[in-house]
């Protein structure tokens, strides 16, 4: 197949390597959800219809199957072109996006509102997120209190509603005087004894929307009111008439609604689901001491907000979505909930990762000065999967390449593992952190949203890609079928953290960025990273997801899976109810492993005889609930076998598919893992199939009782997935073995530029190959797109095929070999099979594309304004000034060493 260069962009999708055999109808056919989406930024609604039809077909030609449609602040010089946020121009603006993307194939999502968290216009003052207030009087005894009370206004800005007031004496007794309140003043005479006044107050945090459109600006909505969620959507409710079904889903970005700790009818609310009055302990509660009591009311105080958020937020804000005809999208984590309920009260619970992590493989750069250190805990990214995977719900989403590296400097290669860590944890929905829609009037760099990674056609990584964005949808086309097939579950016990003092804060969110606040070093982090480490694909569960649990012939059955064994971790407090249902369990024939037992429930209530009734519990079950010393063994005996294959260093995720298994292997390592690979399954044919080219080939495979063991070789940086069959139904895979040592390619290459900016440098001929900005100013200050062309003459080796091998690539290559279109090289390692050489002469074609940084360092030193944006206007990867002044050139081009392989086939 010989392809122009012109019209390589609409072919790259469908064309593959030489590597295995043709594509096959084994993969499932490529949908819209399966391909990666990206949240797109909308600033100051400032669109047009023949702009967002261009950016339309822009995503659509490189392979993303929807968009998130997020409005944001604008563009300085674009305030005539600012639409209002839900005015009919931004609904016309909004139909007509819909359209365009259906027609194009595509879907489309919104924010319910505009920036982050949900607030607007329409949320009044008694609906704004509301904290707790609390003033304090001393009164000694028989002295007449006699004035009105409210909040101290040097404290608090926003006005405060006064609820109650309660006076506790120095002799240990409690006054509610709350019926004695005319409006705010009391009059009250201290006759026992010396009292101290609480006033409880529903104040107002004052928080407006952070990054709001034209339109969009007010106060952050109360998260724990469904009389707040009521009045919120009622705009919603007028707008979206004639869109239901028509919108994908509605999203909820992560929980930043900040010092929120209270709402209105909080009081009613913790009486009604914890048993007693909370104003008879507020001393307790508001103590920064530790002390048991003050704990156990914080533990409370800290589930009733959980219950709230879930309960009168949530959930109906599913289901007013549901009954639209839209599913949701939540991201929990941030939030003081119990995040596995909260991510599973949506349709589509979504994680998120922010920053780099470090990867062992060989030329995966991670310059210090480019990255800020991610948080992409493969233990937090289960908890959105687990919520999924336990309630059923087919789609886990991640907010994904935030901040990979600094503007400008994110290349393809560097995003690849990123995103095979949340595949591997379960994610199987990826989302584009993200695109910002910027006219084609708009100079270079166009507009810009201030976190990185921008995906769109003025990035110079936009030319390659879709070499990453085939690959993710590949990936996820398998991660998406059947269901998961983790076997195991494991107990998190939240209440282990909320019955802590957290220093003293009353308030305590589960925050992606503050893991060891929370999660590091509790026995459950330690037991996840031992089962994980150990093969045993593990889900999280809650208490209230336990108590949903039946048994089924030896399995535990949730309402989106089934499991072999349910794992408790050593935990300090675990509700009675609790115990009681896996007790129920076990006796039921359900695997229930302790690794310790509980020693005290949670919470104020009656605790010390529920106290004595869970060591009761535990005495009289004694045979069936006792800790084990091993329960590695004690999964075996469950009949869980764990995967052996990660002794090998290889990552992995399977799935269950009508019975037969599809599993995703990822070698993050630093070498070639190659030899039988043993996966735990029976007597099983095996599929290979190579989500980078879409080849696909039956394995060689050897069956060893309970294990069937897969030849493979998989390069370090490589994946590949493999599935089951119960007959082979492919041809065989190729397995390559390199014939004799690599062959430099050296001569004269021929350099042209062809597409990019500033200027397009003048052609080169270069004899070794180095960074082309080392060439002249010129080459120095471009980024963009250039050819490199060498003709060279075949070696004198038979060989069925060669491999071509790039070396370092700054930062993404298309090639060709005697004018026929080969494939990509956009990640580690920068290698591909040619295929066969012809005799004598051959030319080799690459076309090299590297960062937009030079560019932007080009364009800073010049003095040419491009930072243009309202509020946060610009920001580099560590949130100060943006300086691109002070970065050096990024290397660019193709360094080389270029070397081929004579490759022989192994039998």
């Amino acid at each position: 197949m010989k392809i122009k260069l012109n019209y390589l962009p609409f072919f790259i999708g469908i064309l593959f390597s030489l590597n295995g055999v043709a594509q096959s109808n084994v993969w499932p056919q490529t949908k819209n959800v399966n391909k990666p989406w990206a949240r797109w930024w909308w600033m100051g609604n400032a669109v047009d219809k023949p702009n967002l039809k261009s950016s339309l077909i822009d995503f659509q030609k490189v392979g993303i199957g929807g968009v998130e449609i997020t409005p944001i602040y604008g563009v300085k010089g674009e305030e005539n072109n600012f639409i209002d946020y839900l005015s009919p121009k931004y609904m016309e603006m909004l139909d007509y996006t819909v359209k365009i993307a259906d027609s194009l194939g595509l879907q489309v999502d919104m924010v319910l509102g505009t920036g982050w968290p949900y607030g607007g216009p329409q949320v009044t003052l008694p609906h704004a997120a509301t904290k707790l207030v609390v003033e304090k009087y001393e009164v000694k005894k028989n002295e007449q209190f006699n004035k009105e009370i409210n909040v101290d206004p040097v404290k608090e800005k926003v006005p405060a509603q006064l609820l109650a007031v309660s006076a506790y004496g120095a002799d240990g007794s409690y006054l509610d005087l709350t019926s004695q309140l005319k409006g705010n003043v009391l009059n009250w005479k201290a006759k026992k004894t010396n009292y101290t006044l609480y006033a409880v107050f529903a104040g107002k945090t004052g928080q407006q929307v952070k990054r709001a459109a034209p339109g969009g600006k007010g106060y952050t909505l109360d998260h724990f009111s469904t009389e707040a969620l009521n009045a919120y959507v009622v705009p919603f409710d007028k707008a979206l008439v004639g869109f239901e079904g028509k919108l994908r889903a509605i999203f909820n970005d992560s929980y930043e609604v900040y010092g929120t700790d209270f709402t209105p009818l909080f009081l009613q609310e913790f009486e009604k689901r914890r048993g007693y009055d909370l104003k008879k302990y507020l001393p307790q509660l508001l103590s920064k001491e530790e002390s048991e009591i003050g704990n156990r009311v914080k533990s409370d105080y800290r589930e009733t907000i959980s219950d709230l958020l879930l309960n009168k937020f949530d959930l109906p804000w599913t289901k007013w979505a549901n009954s639209k005809n839209y599913k949701t999208k939540l991201q929990a984590h941030g939030s003081p909930g119990n995040l596995i309920d909260l991510y599973a009260s949506a349709d589509i619970p979504e994680c998120e990762t922010f920053g780099s992590m470090p990867y062992d493989i060989p030329g995966f750069r991670r310059e210090k000065e480019d990255i800020r250190d991610g948080d992409a805990d493969p233990v937090m990214l289960k908890f959105s999967s687990s919520a999924a995977h336990i309630s059923g719900k087919p789609l886990t989403s991640s907010e994904t390449f935030t901040w990979l590296r600094d503007h400008f400097k994110t290349a393809l290669s560097q995003c690849k593992p990123e995103a095979e860590d949340l595949l591997l944890n379960g994610v199987n929905h990826i989302f584009l952190h993200g695109s910002t829609y910027s006219p084609k009037k708009a100079e270079w760099p166009g507009w810009q949203f201030y976190a990185s990674v921008n995906f769109n056609s003025n990035n110079s990584i936009w030319e390659d890609a879709p070499g990453l964005f085939n690959y993710i949808a590949n990936c996820q086309s398998m991660l998406q079928s059947g269901k998961s097939d983790n076997e195991t579950l494991l107990y998190y016990p939240v209440y282990d953290t909320w019955g802590k003092s957290l220093e003293g804060n009353l308030f305590f969110q589960f925050k992606i960025h503050s893991l060891k606040e929370w999660l590091h070093g509790t026995p459950f982090y330690d037991t996840t990273k031992k089962l994980m480490a150990n093969g045993y694909g593990v889900d999280f569960v809650s208490d209230n997801f336990i108590a949903q649990a039946t048994v089924k012939d030896g399995m535990i059955v949730l309402p989106g899976n089934s499991y072999k064994a349910l794992v408790v971790p050593n935990c300090d407090k675990m509700p009675l109810a609790t115990l009681e249902k896996l007790i129920a369990l076990k006796k039921a024939g359900a695997a229930i492993i302790f690794e310790g037992l509980p020693k005290s429930v949670p919470g104020l209530k009656d605790y010390e005889a529920q106290n004595t009734k869970l060591a009761t519990l535990l005495s009289e079950n004694k045979a069936i609930v006792s800790p084990v010393s091993d329960f590695f063994k004690a999964l075996q005996l469950a009949n869980v076998q764990s995967e052996s294959l990660v002794g090998t260093g290889l990552k992995f995720i399977r799935r269950d598919l009508n019975g037969e298994k599809i599993y995703y292997l990822v070698n993050h390592t630093a070498k070639t893992i190659e030899g039988f690979i043993p996966l735990a399954i029976a007597n099983k044919e095996v599929l290979i199939l190579d989500p980078l080219t879409r080849n696909v080939g039956n394995a060689i495979v050897q069956k060893n009782g309970q294990t069937t063991l897969v030849k493979l070789r998989i390069e370090s940086g490589k994946s590949f997935i493999l599935k089951t069959e119960n007959a082979a139904s492919e041809k065989p895979w190729k397995y390559y073995q390199d014939a004799a040592e690599p062959i430099a390619l050296k001569g004269n290459w021929q350099l042209n530029f062809e597409k990019g900016g500033p200027s397009l440098p003048a052609p080169a001929k270069l004899t070794n190959l180095e960074s082309w900005t080392k060439i002249s100013p010129d080459t120095e200050a471009f980024s963009g797109t250039a050819l490199y062309t060498l003709q060279f003459d075949a070696p004198k080796i038979t060989a069925e095929n060669w491999k071509l091998s790039l070396g370092d690539v700054r930062e993404s290559a298309k090639i060709w070999l005697n004018g026929e279109y080969i494939g990509n090289a956009w990640s580690v390692p920068f290698s591909i099979n040619l295929g066969q050489l012809k005799k004598g002469k051959n030319e080799l074609k690459v076309q090299v594309t590297n960062l937009s940084a030079n560019r932007i360092i080009d364009m800073e030193k010049k003095g040419k304004e491009w930072k243009i944006f309202y509020e946060i206007n610009m920001v580099d990867k560590d949130y100060n000034k943006f300086d691109a002044t002070k970065w050096k050139p990024m290397p660019s081009g193709l360094l080389g060493p270029v070397s081929i392989t004579p490759l022989k086939e192994e039998k």
